[in-house]
């Protein structure tokens, strides 16, 4: 094998690892945002939901104290 033939090959090895190293990492940060972006509406929607029950709660407890008047 020629030295031009070599460097070829070392060259197109060199691209390929870039190529898949680069996949990998936008890869990894859709996975991540996506990741991110779930917990975060997994948050909201559990907020929500105590939110919702305090509420319930309050009400409850002003029919008991206005049925004790």
């Amino acid at each position: 094998m020629c030295s031009t033939e070599l460097l070829s090959s070392c060259a197109e090895f060199k691209e390929a690892g870039r190529t898949i190293g680069h996949t990998v990492r936008n890869v990894t940060r859709e996975v991540g945002h996506g990741t991110r972006d779930a917990a975060k509406e997994i948050g909201h929607g559990t907020r929500r939901v105590v939110s919702g029950i305090g509420q319930e709660t309050q009400d409850k407890a002003k029919e008991l104290s206005n049925d004790e008047q």
